[in-house]
Protein backbone atom coordinates (compact mmCIF):
# COMPACT_ATOMS: atom_id res chain seq x y z
CA UNK A 1 0.00 0.00 0.00
CA UNK A 2 1.09 3.33 -0.89
CA UNK A 3 -0.46 6.58 0.88
CA UNK A 4 0.59 10.41 0.33
CA UNK A 5 -0.33 13.38 2.19
CA UNK A 6 0.31 16.89 2.22
CA UNK A 7 -0.84 19.92 4.89
CA UNK A 8 0.34 23.59 5.85
CA UNK A 9 0.34 23.98 9.80
CA UNK A 10 1.21 26.89 11.16
CA UNK A 11 4.24 27.54 13.72
CA UNK A 12 5.20 29.84 16.91
CA UNK A 13 7.91 31.09 14.76
CA UNK A 14 5.55 32.36 12.45
CA UNK A 15 5.85 30.20 9.74
CA UNK A 16 4.30 27.14 7.95
CA UNK A 17 5.39 23.99 7.35
CA UNK A 18 4.64 21.56 3.98
CA UNK A 19 4.86 18.37 4.90
CA UNK A 20 4.56 15.11 2.89
CA UNK A 21 4.95 11.02 3.43
CA UNK A 22 5.18 7.71 1.53
CA UNK A 23 5.50 4.36 2.17
CA UNK A 24 6.17 1.17 0.01
CA UNK A 25 9.02 -1.04 0.73
CA UNK A 26 10.59 1.89 2.46
CA UNK A 27 9.82 4.94 3.68
CA UNK A 28 10.81 8.26 2.84
CA UNK A 29 9.77 12.22 4.10
CA UNK A 30 10.09 16.05 3.32
CA UNK A 31 9.30 18.88 4.91
CA UNK A 32 9.99 22.95 3.99
CA UNK A 33 9.37 25.69 6.10
CA UNK A 34 7.86 28.66 4.93
CA UNK A 35 8.10 31.93 6.35
CA UNK A 36 5.17 33.57 7.02
CA UNK A 37 6.40 36.84 5.05
CA UNK A 38 6.93 34.54 1.90
CA UNK A 39 5.35 35.76 -1.23
CA UNK A 40 3.23 33.70 -3.74
CA UNK A 41 5.20 31.56 -6.14
CA UNK A 42 5.54 32.75 -8.93
CA UNK A 43 7.34 32.44 -12.92
CA UNK A 44 9.04 34.81 -14.95
CA UNK A 45 9.41 34.49 -18.67
CA UNK A 46 12.84 34.31 -20.16
CA UNK A 47 12.09 33.40 -23.31
CA UNK A 48 11.07 35.02 -25.48
CA UNK A 49 11.99 38.52 -24.49
CA UNK A 50 8.48 39.70 -23.02
CA UNK A 51 9.06 43.04 -24.31
CA UNK A 52 7.52 42.96 -27.81
CA UNK A 53 5.10 39.95 -29.15
CA UNK A 54 7.24 36.93 -31.01
CA UNK A 55 5.95 35.40 -34.04
CA UNK A 56 6.81 31.91 -34.90
CA UNK A 57 6.40 30.36 -38.65
CA UNK A 58 4.35 27.40 -38.61
CA UNK A 59 6.56 25.43 -40.90
CA UNK A 60 8.78 21.52 -40.39
CA UNK A 61 11.26 21.00 -37.93
CA UNK A 62 10.90 25.17 -36.58
CA UNK A 63 11.50 24.67 -33.14
CA UNK A 64 10.16 27.19 -30.44
CA UNK A 65 11.65 27.42 -27.30
CA UNK A 66 10.01 28.81 -24.05
CA UNK A 67 12.45 29.60 -21.21
CA UNK A 68 11.36 30.75 -17.46
CA UNK A 69 12.62 31.19 -14.08
CA UNK A 70 10.83 30.18 -10.51
CA UNK A 71 10.43 32.69 -7.73
CA UNK A 72 9.75 32.69 -3.97
CA UNK A 73 8.56 28.94 -4.84
CA UNK A 74 9.06 26.91 -1.38
CA UNK A 75 7.07 24.17 -2.80
CA UNK A 76 7.78 22.46 -6.06
CA UNK A 77 4.89 21.55 -8.03
CA UNK A 78 4.97 17.43 -9.00
CA UNK A 79 4.36 18.61 -12.85
CA UNK A 80 3.85 21.86 -14.93
CA UNK A 81 1.14 21.83 -17.50
CA UNK A 82 1.74 24.15 -20.43
CA UNK A 83 -1.19 25.22 -22.88
CA UNK A 84 -1.10 27.94 -25.91
CA UNK A 85 -4.47 29.08 -25.91
CA UNK A 86 -5.70 30.84 -29.56
CA UNK A 87 -7.38 34.02 -29.20
CA UNK A 88 -10.67 31.90 -31.12
CA UNK A 89 -10.57 30.05 -27.65
CA UNK A 90 -8.83 26.66 -29.26
CA UNK A 91 -6.20 25.61 -27.00
CA UNK A 92 -2.96 23.66 -27.98
CA UNK A 93 -0.62 21.31 -25.36
CA UNK A 94 2.77 22.87 -25.65
CA UNK A 95 5.94 20.31 -25.65
CA UNK A 96 6.40 16.62 -26.74
CA UNK A 97 4.64 15.15 -23.66
CA UNK A 98 0.86 16.38 -24.40
CA UNK A 99 2.06 19.33 -22.51
CA UNK A 100 2.38 18.34 -18.90
CA UNK A 101 6.68 18.10 -17.65
CA UNK A 102 8.53 17.53 -14.87
CA UNK A 103 7.28 20.56 -11.89
CA UNK A 104 11.43 21.51 -12.11
CA UNK A 105 11.90 22.23 -15.68
CA UNK A 106 12.65 25.28 -16.32
CA UNK A 107 12.39 25.17 -20.62
CA UNK A 108 10.29 23.19 -23.16
CA UNK A 109 10.96 23.20 -26.78
CA UNK A 110 7.65 22.76 -29.21
CA UNK A 111 7.56 22.11 -32.76
CA UNK A 112 3.71 23.14 -33.55
CA UNK A 113 3.63 21.39 -36.89
CA UNK A 114 4.47 18.44 -35.71
CA UNK A 115 0.98 18.80 -33.69
CA UNK A 116 -0.91 19.93 -36.29
CA UNK A 117 0.12 16.85 -38.49
CA UNK A 118 -1.23 14.48 -35.83
CA UNK A 119 -4.15 16.83 -35.00
CA UNK A 120 -5.81 18.26 -38.72
CA UNK A 121 -8.81 18.78 -37.39
CA UNK A 122 -7.84 21.10 -35.09
CA UNK A 123 -5.23 23.94 -37.38
CA UNK A 124 -3.20 26.74 -35.63
CA UNK A 125 -4.76 29.62 -36.65
CA UNK A 126 -2.88 32.94 -37.63
CA UNK A 127 -3.57 34.43 -34.43
CA UNK A 128 -2.12 35.81 -31.36
CA UNK A 129 -1.70 32.84 -28.99
CA UNK A 130 -1.42 32.90 -24.77
CA UNK A 131 0.82 30.84 -23.17
CA UNK A 132 -0.08 29.28 -19.95
CA UNK A 133 1.77 27.36 -17.57
CA UNK A 134 0.75 26.40 -14.13
CA UNK A 135 1.31 23.26 -11.17
CA UNK A 136 -0.65 21.07 -9.31
CA UNK A 137 -3.60 23.50 -8.45
CA UNK A 138 -4.59 23.71 -11.99
CA UNK A 139 -5.15 27.25 -14.01
CA UNK A 140 -7.41 28.48 -11.25
CA UNK A 141 -5.15 27.55 -8.69
CA UNK A 142 -5.57 30.08 -5.52
CA UNK A 143 -2.25 32.07 -4.79
CA UNK A 144 -0.79 30.64 -2.48
CA UNK A 145 2.43 31.61 -0.20
CA UNK A 146 5.67 29.96 -1.46
CA UNK A 147 3.49 27.79 -3.78
CA UNK A 148 3.27 28.32 -7.65
CA UNK A 149 0.48 30.82 -9.32
CA UNK A 150 -0.56 29.88 -12.37
CA UNK A 151 1.45 32.37 -15.12
CA UNK A 152 -0.44 33.45 -18.52
CA UNK A 153 2.15 36.32 -18.68
CA UNK A 154 3.51 35.79 -22.50
CA UNK A 155 1.54 36.19 -25.54
CA UNK A 156 3.22 35.00 -29.12
CA UNK A 157 2.05 34.65 -32.70
CA UNK A 158 2.04 31.96 -35.03
CA UNK A 159 1.57 32.62 -39.01
CA UNK A 160 1.84 30.19 -42.11
CA UNK A 161 4.29 31.47 -44.61
CA UNK A 162 2.83 32.20 -48.13
CA UNK A 163 3.81 30.67 -51.36
CA UNK A 164 5.60 32.27 -53.93
CA UNK A 165 3.66 33.62 -56.41
CA UNK A 166 5.56 35.61 -60.00
CA UNK A 167 3.82 38.98 -60.92
CA UNK A 168 3.26 36.92 -64.36
CA UNK A 169 1.11 34.78 -62.51
CA UNK A 170 -1.27 37.50 -61.51
CA UNK A 171 0.75 38.47 -58.41
CA UNK A 172 -1.09 41.89 -56.57
CA UNK A 173 0.45 43.84 -53.65
CA UNK A 174 -2.39 44.09 -51.36
CA UNK A 175 -3.87 47.56 -50.58
CA UNK A 176 -0.89 49.01 -53.03
CA UNK A 177 -4.08 50.39 -55.29
CA UNK A 178 -5.55 51.82 -52.32
CA UNK A 179 -2.56 52.71 -50.75
CA UNK A 180 -1.59 55.31 -53.98
CA UNK A 181 -5.39 56.44 -53.93
CA UNK A 182 -5.01 57.64 -50.43
CA UNK A 183 -1.58 59.37 -51.10
CA UNK A 184 -3.00 61.19 -53.96
CA UNK A 185 -5.93 62.67 -51.39
CA UNK A 186 -3.98 63.00 -48.64
CA UNK A 187 -4.05 66.85 -46.93
CA UNK A 188 -0.91 67.22 -47.03
CA UNK A 189 0.24 65.72 -50.50
CA UNK A 190 -2.88 68.44 -52.26
CA UNK A 191 -1.28 71.25 -50.68
CA UNK A 192 2.60 70.57 -51.89
CA UNK A 193 0.81 69.68 -55.42
CA UNK A 194 -0.66 73.58 -54.79
CA UNK A 195 2.44 75.35 -53.75
CA UNK A 196 4.56 73.60 -56.64
CA UNK A 197 1.87 74.77 -59.18
CA UNK A 198 1.65 78.13 -57.89
CA UNK A 199 5.67 78.67 -58.18
CA UNK A 200 6.18 77.32 -61.51
CA UNK A 201 3.57 79.54 -62.74
CA UNK A 202 4.76 82.77 -60.94
CA UNK A 203 8.01 81.97 -62.38
CA UNK A 204 6.60 82.19 -66.11
CA UNK A 205 4.63 84.92 -65.42
CA UNK A 206 8.55 87.14 -64.15
CA UNK A 207 9.80 85.41 -67.18
CA UNK A 208 7.27 87.43 -69.34
CA UNK A 209 7.76 90.44 -67.73
CA UNK A 210 11.75 90.60 -68.38
CA UNK A 211 12.27 92.95 -71.24
CA UNK A 212 13.89 90.94 -74.01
Amino acid sequence: MSSSSQSNTGTSSGSQTASGSTSASGNSTSSVSIPSTAAVGSITITQPPAQSTSYYKLAANNTITFGWNFTNLYVTPSSLTISAVCGDGNTYPVGPSDGIIPGTATSVEWVPYDYQLANPAVPFAVSTYTLEIWGDGGPSAVASAGYLAPNSDLQFAIYTPQPYTPLNDGWQCTGCSGSLESYVADPAMIGVTVTLLITVLSGFGMLNHIPL
